[in-house]
């Protein structure tokens, strides 16, 4: 997958040599989602309000961050808010709910790590309507769902509907899958409700950023988290200066594992890069890297690595913080649509 990806960034031979394949996934999809506008395929409402927080580029933007900062946001305004997800790298097939100490492996990386973060009652599921459906029978008080990724999953009706985008990668190349990193035609962004560019650590936007429409509202968004917390003893903290002059390894198991690592770059921390695929399955072994004394990862990682972590092991758990503007922008819509 990662040799495919170098090729996403700009047009090149293997790219070109792939666009058949994106012109047969854009008809596949283009009629896929004229279907359901034309009702032709139902799309389910369901009794509470739902908002999507979902992308139309392959690999990682920041949606999960940006999911967790809604939830808490909601709540803190009087809401009961729910999240539902795909529990993509899990082993279940059908609807279930995750606990804080759910197993990753069954549930998804992402659906244990929204568990411990959020507070909320989450629920994973491929069909995201039956998902909400067991969470709104679990939690009755439950009156807003939050689904994060989905913005594909168009068999849930949703009535808010984020689009995020990565400032750093853009679009790429602008293409399709599999010959670009689009899941969806860059049209798409005309109808979705608002668009959140994931800023980073305040690197140059991609120029395809510029390809973004003004129809939807438009906000940004960064990510920061500058405190490490040991995997094996959550309560011991520590900060990027504990590890000059160590010898570090870091690892990245997500969508874009290039974020990270500039993110601790970022931090003045020296460290030697290990990618791995999204929603990696660790073993020890992957973190037996001789003479190291410290193993660094994000928190989706974490997550599958603490029933075999080393005092040596530590994550990095960052917060979305979006404009000021968009929660407020969010409740409004909600009011408008309900």
């Amino acid at each position: 997958m990662r040799s495919i990806e170098r090729h996403w960034e700009r047009v090149t031979p293997v790219s070109a040599l792939l666009l058949p394949a994106s012109l047969l996934f854009g008809a596949t999809a283009g009629a896929r989602r004229a279907a359901y506008r034309a009702g032709l395929i139902p799309s389910i409402k369901l009794p509470v309000p739902v908002i999507v927080c979902g992308n139309i580029t392959a690999g990682g933007t920041g949606k999960t961050p940006l999911a967790l900062w809604l939830a808490d946001y909601l709540r803190a305004r009087g809401r009961t808010p729910g999240i539902v997800c795909r529990g993509y790298g899990g082993r279940s097939r059908t609807p279930q709910r995750v606990l804080p100490d759910s197993d990753p492996y069954d549930c998804g990386d992402e659906g244990v790590l929204l568990a411990r973060r959020s507070g909320c009652e989450v629920w994973i599921g491929a069909d995201r309507v039956a998902a909400g459906r067991s969470l709104l029978a679990a939690r009755p008080d439950c009156n807003v769902l939050i689904s994060d990724d989905g913005l594909q999953h168009y068999a849930l009706a949703r009535d808010v509907e984020l689009c995020v985008v990565d400032a750093a990668r853009g679009f790429g190349n602008g293409w399709l899958l599999p010959a670009g990193p689009l899941r969806e035609r860059l049209s798409r962004l005309e109808s979705v409700d608002a668009v959140v560019v994931n800023a980073g650590d305040g690197n140059a936007l991609h120029p395809s950023i510029a390809l973004i429409p003004g129809r939807p509202a438009r906000f940004t968004m960064k990510l920061e988290g500058r405190e490490f917390r040991n995997i094996l003893n959550p309560e011991r903290r520590v900060g990027p200066a504990y590890f000059s002059g160590k010898r570090v390894h870091a690892v990245a198991g997500i969508g874009n594992p290039q974020r990270f690592f500039s993110r601790l770059q970022a931090l003045g921390i020296e460290f030697t890069a290990h990618p791995f695929p999204d929603h990696y399955r660790f073993t020890a072994s992957d973190l037996a890297y001789a003479g190291a004394e410290a193993v660094l990862m994000t928190e989706k990682d974490a997550v599958k690595c603490r029933r075999f972590a080393a005092h040596t092991h530590w994550e990095l758990p960052v917060d979305a913080v979006p404009d000021s503007a968009l929660g407020e922008w969010v409740l409004n819509q909600l009011k408008a649509k309900s």
